[in-house]
């Protein structure tokens, strides 16, 4: 698998790194702790969700929100978050990331109703958005030369890892403690990881001037388009794709992207580099990214209604039902690393897509509990395979200096299609997430699918050759 420490292997050290620390790996097991717990949190509340929505009478709405209120926070606010971390130093932008994401994870446990909770996800999406960021800059600049490449190799595993644990972490504690834990467990760890960092962090120096600011405008704006963009897909499933307020939410979501462009194209101290989403590689693997993460997001929120609500399975069975469909994720990806070189990414995109899309057809043409778990685990393989090839395709081609901007452009995708994904299946499924029976299910299932064979066709043409070895900035749309 082609690791982030591999993609920086060449990279010179940041400025402002501090060199060798003696207690550099301590450092590192705390903050891969606190990255654990921000991956975690999408698949673990999944599974929780058909217990939140009976004791918090969600509507179906609310119910998305609980899933999208974090990742849209976390993906909108993610570039801001590592941008404050280069002016003010990475050191306190982790400590106040961690203190709001655990001061969300205890509003969300202790939710009496679907606003408090809301609440609670939004700040925790707020703290992952300041505290990822900050961190892996922590661990860039606190590691030096082949002990850098471990440590990202390490800092790249969390992702894969937490999705697989909060599945079934997410059913022990459903079918233990209940739902409130899923959110009460980060309390305690954070504040052990907090204090942990406080002991061992030397101090870190900013890395960009004094005369540059982060760009508040920015980030208000793309994470307020993303959040209307995502409420339009919600409210679809009731008022109709093509209803009134659908079309009104949505287009007032695409006049704040117009402004978003405009602003970055204006403002000084952008929030990102936009030219960078006009070269094709970086668009083709953001594009990849950003389906293969709603894809995934689309399968956990289905299967985990499929198998409680309608095949009648307690949140435990669930979590080791999805236990599969993770490991052959991760699978996916490991496969993908090793065939990427040979394949070539265009090539193995393809073979994602259709893998990803096979997977999905099969429950939504005959759902059972053995052909839906078969079926999506299939589809799951294919889907392990478009992350390494959307992070090939990206940072394979851009310069050294540019690298953690596109890696930025990445996480945010990943955070955005995770929403738009759970947002559309919701309203596909609106029939069956009611209790009418699978004919929602099968319908959302079979959206996925033809999405996934929709996707094959435009990156089989976005994603460059193997033969064309255009430098980053030629390689354009």
């Amino acid at each position: 698998m082609i690791e982030l420490g591999e993609m920086m292997a060449t990279f010179s050290p940041p400025e402002g790194a501090v060199g060798a620390h003696s207690k550099r790996w301590i450092a590192l097991a705390l903050l891969g702790t606190a990255q654990f717990m921000l991956i975690l949190d999408v698949t673990v509340v999944a599974i929780a969700l058909p217990q939140l929505e009976a004791d918090l009478s969600l509507s179906r709405e609310t119910l998305t929100w609980v899933v999208a209120a974090y990742t849209v926070a976390f993906g909108g606010l993610m570039l801001l978050g590592g941008r404050s971390a280069d002016l003010f130093g990475p050191k306190p932008i982790v400590y106040i990331g961690l203190l709001a994401f655990v001061f969300g994870s205890l509003v969300a446990g202790l939710a009496d109703s679907g606003t408090v909770l809301l609440v609670g996800r939004a700040s925790q999406g707020i703290g992952a958005a300041m505290l990822s960021p900050s961190a892996l800059s922590v661990v860039v600049r606190l590691f030096e030369g082949d002990e850098r490449n471990r440590a990202l190799g390490i800092w790249s595993a969390l992702g894969g890892g937490g999705a697989s644990v909060g599945v079934l972490l997410g059913g022990l504690i459903s079918a233990g403690p209940g739902w409130p834990w899923v959110f009460f467990i980060n309390v305690p760890i954070g504040f052990i990881v907090l204090i942990g960092l406080l002991r061992v962090l030397p101090p870190l120096p900013t890395q960009l001037g004094t005369r540059s600011r982060p760009d508040a405008l920015g980030a208000i704006l793309v994470t307020g388009a993303t959040g209307l963009a995502i409420y339009a897909l919600t409210i679809a499933g009731e008022s109709g794709w093509t209803g009134l307020r659908t079309l009104v939410v949505a287009g007032i979501a695409v006049v704040l992207y117009l402004l978003f462009g405009w602003w970055q194209n204006t403002t000084s101290s952008p929030l990102m580099d936009l030219s960078l989403l006009g070269r094709r590689p970086v668009f083709s693997g953001v594009f990849v990214l950003g389906i293969a993460t709603a894809l995934m997001v689309a399968v956990f929120f289905l299967g985990t209604f499929y198998f409680q609500r309608f095949a009648g399975y307690g949140p435990l069975v669930t979590g080791l039902l999805f236990l599969p469909i993770a490991v052959a994720t991760m699978a996916g990806a490991q496969i993908a690393g090793r065939l990427v070189g040979k394949l070539g990414a265009r090539g193995l995109g393809a073979v994602g897509m259709i893998v990803g899309a096979t997977g999905l057809l099969v429950p939504a043409l005959w759902a059972t509990t053995v052909t839906t778990t078969i079926g999506i685990s299939f589809g799951a393989l294919g889907i392990g395979m478009l992350f390494v090839v959307a992070s090939a395709t990206a940072l394979g081609n851009v310069a050294p200096e540019e690298a953690g901007i596109a890696s930025g452009l990445l996480s945010t995708f990943h955070e955005i299609g995770a929403s738009a994904g759970v947002a559309t299946v919701s309203s596909l499924a609106v029939v069956s997430l009611a209790g009418g029976g699978d004919t929602g299910f099968k319908r959302a299932f079979l959206a996925a699918s033809i999405a996934a064979i929709a996707a094959t066709i435009i990156a089989s043409v976005a994603i460059p050759g193997r033969s064309r070895h255009a430098s980053a900035g030629e390689a354009t749309l």
